[in-house]
């Protein structure tokens, strides 16, 4: 996988909002090869509240700069890691992280454990 590769996270507003998107925060993304509506769509969440949106697979939805789920998904593994970077009015902006998933679980275990309000829909 390439160094500093970037998504976009859409769909949110039909889950929690942008609550979950504080800067630095992780999301675990997962491969949906059953979505009816892309073959290549991959869910973002979050342990225990779930799903909190996709990563973009449109140009519409994409921020500039970012890479599609279609372009991604055969670079990534069937469970990876994302780390939100920055966040817009529409958009959220996230890295895809490298890092070893031991690591990357601790650090989202943690994320959980010092969670706000937006653990509460």
């Amino acid at each position: 996988m390439q160094e500093n590769m970037y998504v976009t996270i859409t769909g949110f507003s039909h889950y929690y909002g942008k609550k979950p998107f504080s800067i630095g925060n992780l999301l675990v993304c997962e491969k949906d090869p059953s979505n009816k509506y892309d073959s290549e769509a991959i869910i973002a969440r979050l342990p225990i509240i779930g799903q909190v949106g996709f990563i973009s697979n449109s140009p519409y939805t994409m921020a500039g700069g970012t890479t599609s789920a279609g372009r991604i998904y055969d670079k990534v593994e069937d469970k990876f890691y994302v780390r939100v970077m920055f966040t817009t009015q529409s958009k959220v902006i996230c890295r895809v992280e490298s890092g070893s998933d031991g690591e990357l679980e601790k650090e989202i275990q943690a994320q959980l454990a010092g969670g706000g309000d937006w653990l509460q829909k």
